[in-house]
């Protein structure tokens, strides 16, 4: 058996973390898989009751930077692979990409393999901030076997910064279940329940984005979009399917812009296609991405798609002819695309249709096998990690 073992900050309900949790439960033999996280993550219990590896949680392994935390972390990690032996050490996002490739490294893990789930640096932050992010992925590079990114576009840019070789990267798209999605949108009584718990009347327009309330998703902006489109359609309605830090920062400004009442505040929510299967529209606000699920998991539902222009989703959507997209904190723009879409269904209809040409590349499953045809490839290529073939 090969032993792979795959570290993530936190078990937070987010694309990264449900589709590793996904690859965990599902890795098929010859891999006997593993998994090790922070605590405190909403997706804590899940894990915990993997039946395909078994998790740990590191206590100092955590999000915020803390350098007596984040050096325990490394020295905790390092002791698990040299307890453990993993032939193949996988991990995701930033902080535990940054600390469990250097542990891997550091106990002599043959094969440490890194998915970018977007970079832990972005444009919205200080000049510091954001070289310190490239320093460390610099960094670490050379200590990575293979690189696989979610979009082609975090990808290129980690090329062009210097720390993705391309002869050693990929791209696996971020999988969704299909199939849940496409279900629910058609089963009509599944978005009326919604509506009708939610106290919304069947035929009212219901604008909808799906998203953390962090800066990174802007939900503030998506606040005022709501407040334009309300502006122009008083029968709409709006909700947010989330939670985070800026709750109360979106509740504040609700109330402030007049949407007290119309827009709905749902909380971290476990039935997403259901929710999905109750809008008219989707709107995604984000400021940076790696490539968003909630994009494909909306064409799944077909449901249109209002977004900005940014990263992944760029990739994938083109204004006008599989979605509408304009750039980061343009409320004005965003705004008449939706009104574009509220009065125009069949522009709705024809861009999902369009859109749904997509999906090919985002069933989780298929992410789940590109994994293990990965894995394989290395394991026949064999020999020790990038850098010592490099100084060889």
């Amino acid at each position: 058996m090969t032993r792979v073992c795959h570290v993530i900050t936190r078990l937070d309900l987010g694309g990264a973390q449900e589709n590793t949790l996904h690859t965990v439960r599902t890795l098929r033999e010859p891999f006997r898989p593993s998994l090790i996280c922070g605590p405190g993550g909403l997706l804590d219990p899940e894990a915990e009751r993997l039946a395909g590896g078994p998790v740990t949680f590191l206590r100092d392994l955590v999000r915020p930077i803390d350098p007596v935390r984040d050096l325990r972390a490394l020295l905790a990690l390092r002791r698990h692979f040299l307890l453990t032996r993993p032939q193949i050490v996988h991990t995701h996002s930033s902080k535990a990409g940054i600390l469990g490739r250097a542990a891997a490294a550091a106990a002599g893990v043959p094969i440490v393999v890194h998915t970018v789930h977007g970079f832990g640096f972005h444009p919205e932050q200080s000049w510091a901030g954001r070289a310190l992010g490239i320093g460390l992925e610099r960094c670490v590079a050379p200590l990575t076997t293979h690189v696989v990114a979610v979009s082609r576009n975090n990808l290129d840019e980690g090329v062009r910064l210097g720390f993705i070789h391309p002869g050693r990267a990929s791209v696996i798209r971020s999988g969704i279940r299909i199939d849940a999605f496409r279900a629910a949108a058609a089963d009509r009584d599944a978005g009326l329940a919604l509506r009708a718990d939610l106290g919304i009347p069947a035929h009212a327009p219901l604008v909808g984005m799906v998203a953390c309330l962090k800066p990174q998703k802007a939900p503030l902006d998506f606040v005022e979009v709501a407040a334009r489109v309300a502006a122009a359609r008083p029968d709409a309605a709006f909700l947010i399917a989330g939670d985070g830090e800026l709750r109360l920062s979106v509740e504040e400004h609700a109330r402030r812009r007049g949407l007290a009442g119309r827009l709905h505040l749902l909380g971290w929510r476990r039935d997403v296609p259901r929710v999905m299967a109750a809008l008219d529209v989707v709107v995604l606000t984000s400021l940076w991405e790696g490539l968003p699920r909630v994009v494909p998991e909306a064409i799944a539902a077909g449901r249109p798609v209002v977004a900005t222009a940014v990263d992944g989703t760029a990739e994938i959507l083109r204004d006008g002819e599989n979605g509408l997209v304009s750039p980061p904190h343009d409320c004005d723009g965003l705004a008449a695309r939706v009104l574009r879409l509220l009065e125009e269904p069949g522009l709705g209809r024809r861009l999902t249709e369009r859109a749904s040409l997509l999906l090919k590349d985002f069933d989780i499953d298929q992410m789940v096998r590109a994994q293990e045809d990965l894995y394989h490839t290395l394991l026949r290529q064999g020999g020790p990690p990038l850098q010592a073939r490099q100084a060889a």
